[in-house]
């Protein structure tokens, strides 16, 4: 796009049309610049790292990799009665294996030209992005891939390994959720309502309080804003915001919200449906390790050839510290006033 230059309709320029000194714009000197700074890009929150533990992960190489995991025995406690033998036990744990069996590549060149003439870091901005777009990829797989892996007591219409009363909504009937009962049509459900019904059942589950966290998607999140305790995402700090989508604590929970939670048809569910995951650190392993980055030439063209390669697994070591409730936006929540 070329400046404006100066005409005789409202600016009227020094050289008349037609003249010798009116060649201003096609001279060729008044140069292109293209901005060393570079247009902000923003990505998705990524919580994997946040819910999950990597206590498994040890030394990981390759694809096909295993990390043995032992777990604790449980030990049977019987009555005892005078003057009888005692039964003897030998503990047994189980083992479970974290399969190392997925990856996930990037593969990029540069050409020597590009190099020379670029007057920014292409190969340094190029890994940013890459290391960005690897943690999506990677949370939304997992995030998709621990669907149903809940314990039976708490995911369902009837959830609660001790009442068996809790609703969390199954697809084809998911819980249609609002932010507050005011206004809300028959068969609504407070978004908090939703959250305290994840927390009793990892309640009747025995799930250890601290470590606790509950991911849901953004627009679940915003009602969680405008309920009655719209005031307890503020206790977050503006930092891991940014960086993981934490919000605050509610009910025991750390809140987190992301866009890679899955939903639609994609996920195997309803359209309009979403999940909202619940649990306790404990449940969720997760490893993985940039097994491979390196830079080579190129054999075909003149160019630096920059790639990498992530592998990982994960596993849901135990069910019944996972929760896990089907949600659909309620059609009167657009009536509801901030």
């Amino acid at each position: 796009m070329a400046f404006p230059v100066a005409s005789g309709v409202t600016t009227p320029p020094i050289y008349p049309a037609g003249s010798a000194g009116n060649g201003l714009s096609g001279t060729g000197y008044i140069p292109e610049i293209w901005s060393g700074k570079l247009i902000e890009k923003f990505y998705a929150s990524t919580v994997l790292a946040a819910i999950s533990n990597t206590d498994y992960e040890g030394e990981i190489k390759g694809h096909g990799d295993k990390v043995h995991i032992r777990t604790k025995p449980t030990i049977t406690i019987r009555a005892y009665l005078a003057d009888a033998a005692l039964e003897l036990e030998r503990p047994q744990g189980n083992k479970v294996v974290l399969n190392i069996d997925q990856g996930n590549y990037f593969n990029t060149i540069l050409d020597d030209v590009m190099k020379v003439q670029s007057d920014i870091s292409l190969m340094s901005m190029w890994s940013e992005d890459a290391a960005e777009q690897m943690k999506i990829v990677i949370d939304r797989a997992v995030l998709l891939g621990i669907k149903d892996q809940a314990a039976a007591a708490n995911r369902g219409l009837t959830a609660g390994a001790i009442t068996g009363m809790l609703n969390l909504g199954v697809t084809g009937t998911p819980l249609s959720v609002v932010s507050s009962l005011t206004g809300a049509g028959a068969g609504d459900v407070e978004i908090l309502t939703v959250m305290l019904r994840l927390g009793q059942a990892l309640d009747e589950q025995n799930i250890p309080e601290s470590g606790r966290w509950i991911i849901m998607p953004t627009w679940a999140a915003t009602m969680v804003k405008r309920s009655e305790l719209r005031q307890a995402y503020l206790s977050g700090d503006g930092v891991s915001m940014l960086r993981n989508g934490r919000l605050g604590m509610v009910d025991r929970f750390t809140l987190y919200t992301s866009n890679l939670i899955p939903f639609g048809t994609a996920a195997g569910l309803a359209a309009g449906e979403f999940l909202i995951y619940a649990g306790q650190s404990h449940a969720l392993t997760f490893a993985t390790q940039m097994t491979e980055m390196e830079t080579l030439r190129s054999e075909l063209t003149f160019g630096q050839i920059m790639r990498g390669l992530q592998v990982y697994g994960y596993k849901v070591l135990d069910g019944t510290a996972l929760a896990q409730a089907v949600i659909v936006k309620s059609v009167t929540s657009g009536a509801q006033t901030v």
